[in-house]
């Protein structure tokens, strides 16, 4: 799976031990984001959906800054 700059950074901000765990910790803070934010954060999850853990897991993901 390809996560753009600004999706990897989001699971960044909210990846805890897995992949289901991450997705919960964004779900629970969708209310909380202006409605860009709360697009970007749906979209992330769907992909984040169609992964396997193993596939999390095999992720590098690196929090990028500007």
């Amino acid at each position: 799976m390809n996560f753009s700059v600004e999706e990897e950074n989001l699971i960044c901000m909210y990846h805890t031990s897995d992949r289901r765990r991450t997705m919960a910790r964004m779900l629970a803070a969708l209310p909380d984001m202006d409605t860009e934010m709360r697009q970007l954060a749906n979209s992330t999850i769907a992909k984040l959906e169609q992964m396997t853990d193993a596939d999390f897991d095999g992720q590098r993901l690196d929090f990028t800054g500007e």
